[in-house]
């Protein structure tokens, strides 16, 4: 794994500004649980590229694992905006659920787990 993060690190040192390069490095460090340094690169490959949903899936789960309830909420409900303006229906149910499990009135949809 240190071979991954060692390549990922030397990809956003070479290219900044890359996006591409944030989100494997963000997606890298919440495979392995830093969801604090995952966090860091994936808001900036969405600054970058504000319509990618999956980094902001991601970002939403960083903050679940994190206790951030409402910055997940909000995380997931423009993920959801998101997915839906993007036609993507299996994202759309993820995030159904996800939501679901932070709004307990709404037990039908589901319950919040953090999906590997």
């Amino acid at each position: 794994m240190s071979d991954l993060f060692a390549r990922q690190r030397e990809m956003v040192r070479q290219y900044p500004e890359n996006e591409l390069a944030r989100f494997s490095l963000g997606r890298a460090l919440f495979d392995a649980s830093d969801f604090a340094g995952a966090r860091e690169h994936l808001e900036i490959a969405l600054r970058r590229k504000p319509d990618w949903m999956v980094v902001q899936i991601l970002l939403g789960k960083c903050d679940l694992a994190q206790g951030s309830m409402e910055a997940a909420r909000f995380a997931f409900e423009r993920a959801l905006q998101l997915a839906r303006q993007q036609h993507h229906e299996g994202p759309e149910a993820e995030l159904m659920d996800l939501l679901s499990g932070l709004n307990p009135d709404e037990t039908h949809l589901g319950s919040a787990k953090l999906p590997q």
